[in-house]
């Protein structure tokens, strides 16, 4: 019994050898010993549950994907993605996300998708560290209408046009601003067919990839001229936290109303809930408060933001336990 074992541990041995150690695939290594694949496959099993081979994964992103495990077990979302965000100036933050959000949005988009694009730097950024990568028949659409006249480079429309520029792909337009002046305006243009057309389009869209908005004064909307200070003030008197397309919600991730609502042209948080998966980025200490609304509504199925923001998240859930 004890050659029998013996021989069996040579066995097991040699097979994890040339498994590991020399590259070569279950296959071949039947085919050497004369077995089948599945016992090769059956005795490098029992060769690592009996301690003979030890798997040490060299893993520099430790921190990041413990403060990732804690916050799918809050929130219950389909993933995170949090990028070290350690003595990092703001400026370099959007640069980061981009990059971390290039190879999600090449595992994500199938061929013949519809993608629904937000406005923002944050978006302007992932579309310019994005890396092409073969695809037939996606078409980029936005959410959104313009944000005023200002920051033009990060509408909703020039990101959509950004992402399909890098993929080779289609893109839409739509042909109105953001925010109207009256809602017998927001409504005609909202039935005007050719905005009408691409607005369907985004409200079927496979994927949606949107940033977070925090409601200050130094929000997108307003620094692009499409909400005025006093907008958001009173749009913070009422609750308002986070802006999600076309809506705003509450520090409990509820849509809320206000006076402008039905003057904006674009995709509510109520329509962007039907697209199968929405990717949420955001980050910085300043948008905390923001995403945790969107997290709390279950707006987002994707979140990729930084540490920064990630730890301060946890921790306020902590502080109310």
């Amino acid at each position: 019994m004890a050659e029998r074992n013996q021989d069996r541990f040579r066995l097991l041995v040699k097979i994890c050898q040339l498994y590991y150690e020399d590259g070569w695939n279950q296959l071949d290594i039947a085919k050497r010993l004369g077995i089948s694949r599945p016992h090769v496959s059956r005795m490098l099993t029992t060769a690592k549950s009996e301690g003979i081979v030890k798997i040490s994964i060299h893993n520099p992103f430790s921190a990041e994907q413990e403060l990732e495990k804690s916050l799918l077990s809050l929130f219950g979302i389909q993933d995170v993605l949090i990028v070290d965000s350690t003595d990092m100036k703001p400026d370099q933050l959007y640069s980061l996300l981009g990059r971390t959000c290039s190879p999600l949005i090449e595992s994500v988009l199938r061929d013949g998708d519809h993608v629904g694009i937000m406005a923002g730097q944050t978006i302007a950024s992932v579309a310019e560290e994005l890396d092409y990568f073969a695809s037939e028949g996606l078409q980029f659409v936005p959410l959104v209408g313009g944000w005023g006249s200002d920051g033009a480079s990060w509408h909703a429309n020039t990101n959509a046009m950004a992402f399909a520029n890098k993929l080779k792909a289609k893109y839409s337009i739509i042909h109105a601003p953001a925010v109207v002046a009256n809602e017998g305006t927001g409504t005609l243009l909202r039935e005007e067919p050719e905005i009408a057309k691409v607005l369907h389009q985004a409200q079927n869209s496979r994927v949606a990839i949107v940033s977070i908005g925090d409601v200050s004064e130094q929000a997108t909307m307003v620094k692009s001229g499409g909400f005025s200070p006093e907008m958001m003030r009173e749009l913070k008197e009422r609750g308002a936290v986070a802006n999600l397309c076309a809506s705003f919600l509450d520090a409990n991730g509820q849509e809320i109303e206000f006076p402008e609502q039905n003057k904006m042209i674009g995709l509510s948080a109520r329509e962007l809930r039907t697209i199968p998966t929405v990717i949420g980025i955001a980050g910085g200490e300043h948008k905390v408060e923001a995403i945790t609304a969107a997290l709390r509504g279950k707006w987002i199925d994707i979140l990729v933001t930084d540490t920064l923001a990630a730890r301060e998240i946890l921790s306020s859930f902590q502080n109310l336990e």
